[in-house]
């Protein structure tokens, strides 16, 4: 992949509009973090926060902010063969808008991304090049787990929530405590609450349950573990309460979705 330009969080008034009926003459990636109005085939899409869109070579850009403040992430780059690999691998629509909710880890990449392309790091390119395709991995995920609608929104908290979410993610087995992080940061409860809701578009028991559910289909996928010790290791002492929340959140019960993955691995001919 070769980035031509990058820019994380940029916000614009509520009359911020693109019309390019030749495109830009390059491939586009945008991360918008507010309503907007696309404009696709003479079509008007409207879009909530929390969507991507890709746009390939010569593909008109037409776009505006809807009614408000207008944010987004902005990528300009010409993908390789491995990068088109991905976008048909991963399911990856081209010229489409693809709301995904929260889009807090797929900013956090861009923002890594603008880090790198604007220094002077020996090994920039091949890093952005990484950033960009773990980025689609990411909406290929967050697509097909529906997450939480985010309003992510810069404050002095960001870091510590960012750090508190990062942790729920990483070790979901963990009995985390509202009241634990809320005198942490030196706030109550209910403010850590809104701060947490604020940021991320869900609460701090909702990304709990996110994360156990990821964490147990990475064991159903790769473990030959029993649903009890699963359920034991993502943090639930009630098997019955486990696969409760896991047919809520997959559509199916743990026993299932192992099935269709192990059925997936069968040869075929």
């Amino acid at each position: 992949m070769k980035c031509l330009c990058v820019g994380y969080h940029h916000i614009h008034d509520e009359n911020f509009t693109v019309d390019r009926p030749d495109g830009s003459g390059d491939w586009l990636m945008l991360i918008v973090k507010t309503p907007a109005v696309f404009y696709i085939d003479g079509e008007e899409i409207h879009t909530k926060a929390g969507t991507y869109i890709i746009f390939p070579l010569h593909a008109p850009l037409k776009y505006s902010a809807d009614g408000g403040e207008y944010i987004d992430d902005w990528l300009h780059f010409f993908p390789d063969e491995e990068d088109m690999r991905l976008f048909s691998e991963l399911d990856i629509p081209l010229n489409t808008p693809v709301h995904i909710g929260d889009v807090t880890a797929a900013s956090a990449i861009m923002r890594n991304i603008c880090f790198e392309f604007y220094s002077a790091h020996q090994n920039r390119s091949e890093i952005v090049t990484l950033y960009l395709r773990m980025m689609l991995y990411k909406f290929n995920e967050q697509a097909r787990f529906h997450y939480s609608d985010t309003f992510l929104t810069e404050t002095k908290y960001m870091h510590s929530l960012l750090w508190i979410r990062e942790s729920i993610f990483r070790w979901p087995e963990q009995e985390w405590n509202a009241d634990f992080f809320a005198d942490e940061l030196g706030i109550s409860r209910s403010r850590f609450q809104h701060l947490y809701i604020t940021a991320f578009g869900s609460t701090m028991m909702q990304d709990i349950i996110d994360s156990r559910i990821q964490r147990s289909c990475e064991l159903l996928k790769s473990s030959e573990m029993k649903i009890e010790e699963i359920a034991e290791s993502c943090g639930y002492s009630s098997v019955s309460h486990f696969v409760k929340l896991f047919r809520e959140k997959t559509g199916v019960t743990p026993a299932a979705y192992r099935k269709t993955v192990d059925e997936k691995k069968l040869p075929h001919g």
